[in-house]
């Protein structure tokens, strides 16, 4: 019988936490949630396996928490776009800028949630990424809904496809964008709401 893991006595610093968890979301960014073990973790941190169990029980709460702390960061601003009474296409240019400045963030968090959400959704404890993600798709398809019925986005849109496509446009610059690179987030953004409103070609 596996012996039971020893329970966190230790509080660390809430910046030493952040730090703990910022190197753990690397991990599981790189190598896959089911790949990573809390030995992987801690050899990554510089700090033994046992020492990591003072400050975490699990590798699955050190996941919980990392990916909690990005969809409450993310959801505190979206919230806000949405509560602002913007037209649609305003409501679509600020949604798209609060997601880059979220991949900004939370580049790690994001790349994992990415790979693992739908797998990690079936399990009770990370029951709250299903409700999240029929959130998500509520606030952007009833923009789009909203802009074509006030005329501001093409009769003939297919919402769902057009939703699909704007949301994996966006999110899968998680691959290739890094902090502090070239480009601000607000930037990229201002870069892909050009493309995906008004289009490449030029106008004639």
């Amino acid at each position: 019988m596996p012996t039971a893991k020893k329970k966190p006595n230790v509080s660390p610093s809430p910046e030493r936490r952040r730090e703990l968890l910022d190197t753990a979301a690397e991990v599981f960014a790189a190598q896959g949630y089911n790949a990573t073990t809390v030995r992987k973790i801690a050899d990554a941190a510089g700090m033994l396996a046992g020492s990591l169990y003072y400050h975490f029980d699990s590798k699955e709460s050190m996941l919980d928490e990392i990916l909690a702390t990005f969809l409450d960061e993310l959801w505190a601003g979206y919230d806000t776009v949405l509560a602002a009474g913007l037209g649609p296409r305003e409501t679509i240019e600020a949604l798209v800028t609060e997601s880059f400045r979220e991949i900004d963030r939370h580049r790690a968090a994001v790349a994992i949630y990415q790979k693992e959400a739908r797998t990690l959704a079936t399990q009770p404890r990370f029951g709250y990424l299903a409700d999240s993600q029929t959130k998500f798709e509520q606030a952007w398809l009833g923009t789009l809904e909203r802009g074509v019925a006030d005329g501001v986005f093409r009769a003939d849109l297919d919402i769902r496809l057009t939703y699909r496509f704007i949301r994996d446009t966006v999110w899968v610059a998680v691959s290739w964008y890094r902090p502090g690179g070239q480009h601000s987030p607000e930037e990229i953004a201002r870069q892909y709401l050009s493309m995906v409103l008004d289009g490449v070609a030029v106008r004639t």
